[in-house]
């Protein structure tokens, strides 16, 4: 099986992280639980809802930045999943340079065929380009994501699809945690 993953959420348990850095930024007027409930379902959502200025944006994505790598967690039995798929490739909104030391840091960077960023110049999902791009390059028979936008452009394109720690409507299997991943994906 050939999987095609997000990043944030989905193989790194990162938002709990940016929660705090955006409440850093923009102070206690706003609860973790709606900063985080905003980041998941996007960034722009959150930094929309929140009002937050050019300044603000400024600052929280330099302490993104400069976030060092183990504060953001695996999520347990990943390693597992990746470890028996046939190929994995990532698409991600994340730039390249902060994506590849959380992977290094954790040694997954090995479990992966390609690294699609922000800075291939995709479009921002659920545009489906760089989907087209990873299976015609790879081929995948599966997307994981924690987030509807991430499993869109496979659905467009015909294929399977898992939604992690979200049950909205619209994904083949869901999963809340990867140990259940092989009791509950059937390709």
């Amino acid at each position: 099986m050939n999987i095609l993953w997000d990043f944030d959420g989905t193989i790194c348990d990162t938002y709990p992280v940016y929660t705090q850095l955006l409440k850093q930024v923009i102070g206690n007027k706003f609860s973790e639980q709606d900063i985080y409930r905003q980041l998941k379902i996007s960034e722009s959502t959150a930094l929309a809802t929140f009002q937050v200025n050019h300044e603000q944006i400024r600052r929280y994505h330099q302490l993104v930045r400069t976030c060092p790598a183990d504060a953001f967690k695996p999520f347990p039995f990943i390693e597992k999943v990746l470890a028996a798929a046939n190929k994995n490739v990532i698409m991600t909104h994340k730039s390249h340079d902060s994506l590849i030391p959380i992977l290094k840091h954790y040694r997954l960077d090995t479990y992966f065929s390609e690294f699609v960023t922000r800075d291939n110049g995709f479009p921002r999902k659920p545009d489906p380009a760089s989907y087209i791009y990873l299976d015609e390059h790879h081929g995948f028979d599966l997307a994981v994501g924690d987030r509807t936008l991430d499993i869109i452009p496979a659905k467009k394109l015909g294929k399977k699809t898992c939604l992690f720690q979200n049950h909205q409507t619209g994904a083949d299997f869901y999963i809340d945690s990867y140990d259940e991943f092989f009791d509950c994906v059937h390709l």
